[in-house]
Parts: structure tokens; C-alpha cells; sequence
């Protein structure tokens, strides 16, 4: 008879206070910005730049004046990390 296979450990916790904040470090990823129309749901490209999707409502508005209502979607790198480890 072949003896079972040794046994691991299925999970591992580790108990502490984490930290969250908006990640600036130099290698993090950029802020981006987009707008969407809540009539059509038409989305500007995605920018580094809020004032070029900014930009992009004006001309929506303009093709569809009966459009008034945006939405701006932000995307923001965050970091998390355990500040006070309990062990």
C-alpha cells in the first residue's frame, strides 16, 4: 500500500493593521480620467489629462443636444500594506 502524499498547509493568515493610500509612488500607474454619457453611454478615450475629456463632453453635447448628463470615471492606483504585523 502507498503511503499518502505529506500534508500542507491549505491557508496561511496573518493578522495586523493594513494601510491603504493613493500609490505616488514613481512607478506607479498614472491617474486617468474618462467621461460617459448617462443618456447613450458614450465614453471619451481615456486621458492623463481631465481637461481633453472635459473637451470630449463639449463636443458630445454639441452632436446631441439633448444630452446633459455625464458621468466622470477616475482611476486611481492605490497601494495597501501591513503597517503593524501581529504575531
Amino acid at each position: 500500500m502507498t503511503p499518502p502524499p505529506p500534508r500542507s498547509p491549505r491557508s496561511v493568515y496573518r493578522y495586523g493593521t493594513w494601510t491603504l493610500t493613493p500609490d505616488r509612488e514613481p512607478d506607479a500607474e498614472p491617474v486617468t480620467y474618462a467621461m460617459q454619457c448617462a443618456v447613450c453611454e458614450e465614453c471619451s478615450a481615456v486621458a492623463e489629462d481631465a481637461s481633453e475629456v472635459q473637451s470630449w463632453t463639449f463636443r458630445h453635447a454639441g452632436r446631441h443636444p439633448s444630452h446633459h448628463t455625464y458621468r466622470e470615471v477616475i482611476t486611481r492606483p492605490w497601494r495597501a500594506w501591513m503597517a503593524d504585523p501581529l504575531v
